[in-house]
């Protein structure tokens, strides 16, 4: 496979890509693909069904997504001078990679949001491990700079996002879907690349799977921009090349780049991000004191069983021991104590917490540590309705927080 599409907007680049992402990937394999990008507008929405459809069929999911770069930074937002944000494309080449993309898309809308979720370069500096960037559509920064006649600016802008990515995760983005600007600017990023030593990277700007959705798409953008169809200034795309193309399409397309055509394969064989579904994922716990997890709930549970119940009669003991052991082969001492955690927090800080209820109330560990205040052994309450090993799904405790400062508990 000499061509790898890593441009495509699926159905949620919302009201802008008409790839439907089940139909995406069954017509990336009829296509020959063995491989295929996502890299909607802003978000990941769709990373996790892309995935899955892509495994399904049998392709490599590429993970990515198109940000938007500030102008000047992600906290300015002043009308006309912050709201035309570049394009730039993100690509997870390690899971280190995609953690870094996550972090993106997050502080894009948490601190950039203006009109669109944004990041900035300081942001990009300081999550760039693990991404291969490709400079972006017409849209982007380097494509604007050449544009407006700044070779100079775009060879310096060029190196300052090879400094950013670190050598070979920064790659010149060519296109041609046979709009006069793409044409006019073709040469210049070849230029570019010649003087900065910069690969190319040829893509397609999808936004649909067939050259016969183009319409689809149009009504989408309209619906967006709340004009009509083929309406005189709309941002509807202005040709009908903007779909999923096959290798043989893009070799003659770019017969003229062909290293262009090949590095997009190569950097598709590089990007290898893997989920793991169905298992526990939990935050670290790290017990004070340089102790063992277990060890600090097994001294916390007998603390509490002194204070719950003076001298513990011999049944106590024995269920106290019995609950540890299966707590402690399934996997859930860090769970309890983060629990244990959060609500000592709470109680600290003057925050009113429930009794408990629901089936974590019949752990003895529970009542002993504090996470609960009722006494399983009173009520005769069966542990092994919250826990027990022939249990698949997770447990979970049953608290309520003070609705009025539920807030800080959170935070």
């Amino acid at each position: 496979m000499a061509f790898v599409h890593l441009h495509v907007h699926s159905e949620y680049s919302l009201l802008d890509g008409a790839c439907r992402i089940k139909e995406m990937a069954k017509y990336a394999k009829e296509q020959g693909q063995s491989a295929l990008a996502i890299t909607d507008h802003g978000v990941m929405y769709g990373v996790i069904d892309f995935y899955k459809a892509c495994k399904a069929e049998g392709i490599r999911p590429i993970i990515g997504c198109e940000v938007y770069v500030a102008p000047r930074t992600r906290f300015d937002k002043v009308h006309k001078l912050d709201n035309s944000p570049y394009h730039l494309i993100l690509l997870c080449e390690n899971e280190a990679g995609y953690h870094n993309l996550i972090q993106l898309a997050s502080a894009g809308f948490i601190d950039g949001f203006y009109h669109r979720p944004r990041v900035d370069e300081e942001l990009l500096r300081a999550h760039s491990e693990g991404l291969i960037a490709l400079s972006g559509c017409m849209v982007g920064q380097l494509p604007r700079l050449l544009r407006n006649g700044d070779l100079a600016g775009a060879v310096e802008l060029a190196k300052r996002y090879a400094d950013i990515f670190g050598k070979d995760h920064y790659y010149i983005e060519i296109q041609d879907h046979g709009i006069p600007e793409e044409k006019q600017v073709l040469p210049l990023l070849r230029e570019v690349s010649r003087q900065t030593g910069i690969p190319m990277a040829a893509t397609n700007d999808v936004h649909y799977l067939r050259r016969e959705d183009a319409h689809t798409q149009r009504v989408l953008m309209a619906i967006q921009t709340n004009q009509v169809v083929g309406q005189e200034g709309n941002l509807e795309l202005s040709t009908e090349e903007f779909y999923l193309k096959s290798e043989e399409e893009m070799n003659a397309l770019f017969a003229d780049y062909p290293n262009a055509v090949e590095n997009t394969a190569k950097i598709a064989d590089r990007c290898r991000v893997e989920f793991a579904f169905g298992e526990m994922k939990l935050p670290k716990f790290t017990a004070p004191n340089g102790q063992d997890n277990e060890s600090y709930l097994r001294a916390l549970a007998a603390a509490g069983m002194k204070r719950r119940y003076g001298t513990p009669d011999k049944e106590a003991e024995e269920r106290l021991s019995y609950e540890l052991s299966v707590i402690t082969r399934m996997g859930y001492v860090d769970y309890y104590l983060i629990v244990h955690d959060i609500i000592d927090f709470a109680r600290s800080a003057g925050i009113p917490v429930g009794p408990g209820r629901g089936s974590g109330a019949a752990s003895i560990v529970a009542y002993a540590i504090g996470i609960t205040d009722v006494d399983p052994m009173k009520y005769r309450l069966l542990f092994e309705r919250f826990l027990n090993p022939e249990r698949v799904s997770m447990p979970d405790f049953d608290i309520d927080f003070c609705y009025e400062r539920r807030g800080e508990v959170i935070d």
